[in-house]
């Protein structure tokens, strides 16, 4: 990080965009997975020794921590970003041999990138029983209609291929009605719309609508099988929710560096930032926080390693809400700490807060995930 990533960042941000196109890598980033394979330093989120690092999630989520006060380069550079973590975790957990090799791998070497397409603009996507997108028998073929949004990272010619969730029987239990499907997204049917900004910014790959207009895809794309939809998604959203957690704790980690830097540096009243009681009590409050997070997020790491995806769910839920939210609170008083300065681009933190404000939506609202841990304590009662 010291010696390549945080630099490579100076220099994008002094170019005051990431290139050409803002949803492309940047230059840089070539080098930097060089370098990050070289050290060794790659797939370490996948608990798999063939694949993966081998490293269990409590093992892994110092590193994640690490990689999110970077954020826009350090994931992938290491090949650690999403939405390819979870799509990657999908097809190594349930993926047919044939698919593994045409997609696992390749996005295992770091070659191509994907997008999941799940959140759809036209219904309340937090709950998925809306989902209207279909996924239709035909023959040897499955036909996929519908349109989603915020198919992040699927503006970039890196991503070469969509994990699509859809209906394929609308008469099934609730459960069983939707499934998975890989969709190529050169495949004759599909339409980028448009890119969607977050709170103004472009991130890699963008966050856009895709259509799927009667995209014809044969049956052995299916991932699992018919009906399985439901299922995997809770396999996939498990562990991406906790690493989405561990790189919020990094970027908390980041804006009181920032923050601390700032109060130091300058006067008002007769004296440092840094010795004004408020300042001070910014500074503490949000080491408490941060630390308080960190230790809720372990523990759910430590539970998914231990029992299981689903014996930690409300575990994975909590800190779905606490996580997001503590950065964003401490994030808040670093630029509130710089002034006018804080909400430009002259500093990361106006770029992190409108991550971390998006995290609050993404992979399921608060008020969901809220939902969960309520009901959890209520049937425990």
């Amino acid at each position: 990080m010291d010696e390549h990533v945080y630099p490579a960042e100076e220099t994008i941000a002094a170019r005051r965009e990431w290139g050409d196109l803002p949803t492309e890598a940047p230059p840089e980033m070539a080098g930097l997975k060089t370098e990050a394979r070289a050290r060794g330093l790659w797939n370490l989120f996948l608990p798999d020794e063939e694949f993966g690092a081998g490293l269990s999630n409590v093992e892994y989520a110092p590193l994640a921590e690490i990689m999110g006060r970077a954020i826009e380069l350090a994931p992938e550079a290491t090949n650690c970003s999403a939405p390819d973590t979870g799509n990657m975790e999908v097809l190594h957990m349930f993926g047919t041999d044939e698919q593994k090799q045409r997609w696992l791998v390749p996005l295992l070497e770091g070659e191509i990138r994907s997008n999941f397409g799940m959140t759809e603009p036209a219904v309340a996507s937090s709950d998925p029983r809306n989902l209207e997108c279909t996924i239709t028998p035909d023959g040897d073929d499955y036909v996929v209609n519908g349109t989603k949004w915020f198919s992040s990272g699927a503006m970039s010619k890196d991503s070469k291929i969509a994990i699509v969730m859809g209906i394929t029987d609308k008469e099934a239990p609730p459960k069983e009605r939707y499934s998975m499907i890989l969709v190529p997204m050169d495949a004759a049917g599909v339409t980028i719309v448009r890119d969607l900004n977050v709170y103004g910014y472009r991130h890699r790959g963008g966050h856009p609508e895709v259509r799927y207009d009667n995209v014809r895809i044969p049956a052995s794309s299916m991932i699992s099988g018919p009906g399985q939809g439901y299922m995997i998604a809770q396999a996939r959203l498990g562990p991406g929710r906790i690493h989405h957690c561990m790189r919020a704790i990094g970027q908390a980690e980041r804006a009181l560096s920032l923050m601390i830097d700032r109060a130091k540096s300058r006067e008002a009243f007769g004296k440092r930032i840094a010795d004004q009681g408020v300042v001070q009590d910014w500074i503490a409050e949000s080491r408490l926080r941060i630390d308080q997070a960190r230790l809720l997020v372990l523990r759910a790491a430590w539970l998914i390693d231990t029992e299981g995806n689903r014996a930690a769910r409300h575990h994975v839920s909590a800190i779905k809400v606490v996580a997001p939210n503590t950065a964003l609170w401490v994030i808040d008083k670093a630029i509130q700490t710089h002034g006018g300065m804080g909400v430009t681009d002259d500093t990361p933190l106006a770029s992190m807060w409108a991550n971390m404000r998006t995290l609050r939506i993404a992979d399921g609202p608060d008020e969901v995930h809220k939902m969960v841990v309520a009901r959890g304590e209520i049937r425990r009662d």
